[in-house]
């Protein structure tokens, strides 16, 4: 399922008691907690699962050559 959520950023961000949002980041949601990581500028950012449960939020970066 794929959901596009339209959010208010301003309160978005007060309710994570942040006050600054990085320009590129992801938000993930499992069982009833978010962490929100910033995207690196060359890489991945692998999210793995167990039985439909977030485990493991990995972060692979690489440079141009």
């Amino acid at each position: 399922m794929n959901i596009d959520i339209a959010i208010n950023i301003d309160t978005f961000m007060e309710g994570l008691g942040i006050m600054e949002l990085p320009m590129n980041c992801v938000v993930v949601i499992s069982e009833g907690k978010a962490k929100l990581r910033e995207l690196p500028e060359h890489g991945e950012y692998k999210i793995v699962t167990h039985q439909g449960k977030v485990r493991r939020m990995r972060r692979e970066e690489g440079e141009e050559f």
